[in-house]
């Protein structure tokens, strides 16, 4: 992992045991590639190497190792963008941190951030799903405030529709789950420094 980016995976994450963490990382891959229905204990604990009873042992149901899977990743990803943007000054500087980070976020813990893409619109459980509603929300209005920041220090033209432009931020990030190759791109931090140069050249105050 390089050091730059070391920090990602444990960011903002509740002190776990190494079988823990163990666990929740290979469930993250399966159920990223076989969802959650076609996941079962079984399988986590094989592909774990460990009996069906030690899984028991450490989580009552795959039930909930997906939901720590799906909300600990939400909780790293703002936890690690907050960091990086708060080492910012200016709101160009913070809007090229936040795209950034939440590309190397992604390179990083691709498998969990999958998991999670996934599962948003089919959480079952109310609480974990409001929890998850609430931190997405404040990680779209961070950047809709440095989208703002920007506008009212003139780095951004005040014409521009913060809410739109927020939209566009965000799906540039967000839908690289879809079609993401690691061993065929570029690292993701290098997609993210691309697109905030078309869309920052698209957006900035001209003379």
């Amino acid at each position: 992992m390089d050091s730059s980016n070391a920090s990602l995976v444990g960011a903002g994450a509740e002190p776990a045991s190494s079988r823990i963490q163990q666990i929740m990382s290979v469930a993250g891959q399966i159920f990223a590639k076989k969802g959650y229905d076609g996941t079962s204990m079984r399988e986590i604990a094989e592909a774990c190497d460990i009996s069906k009873a030690l899984l028991y042992h450490h989580f009552k149901s795959k039930e909930e190792i997906y939901s720590r899977v799906v909300v600990d990743s939400g909780k790293r990803l703002y936890d690690y963008v907050d960091a990086q943007v708060a080492a910012q000054t200016s709101p160009t500087e913070k809007l090229r941190a936040f795209m950034v980070s939440s590309a190397n976020y992604f390179e990083e813990n691709r498998w969990g951030w999958i998991a999670a893409a996934s599962a948003f619109w089919n959480e079952t459980d109310s609480e974990t799903r409001d929890e998850r509603i609430a931190r997405r929300d404040r990680y779209e209005h961070q950047l809709r405030d440095i989208l703002q920041e920007a506008v009212d220090k003139g780095e951004i033209r005040p014409e521009v529709d913060v809410a739109m432009a927020g939209r566009l931020v965000l799906s540039s990030i967000n839908w690289m789950y879809r079609w993401y190759k690691p061993e065929k791109q570029m690292k993701a931090g290098e997609i993210a420094e691309a697109y905030f140069e078309m869309i920052f050249e698209g957006l900035r105050l001209r003379d």
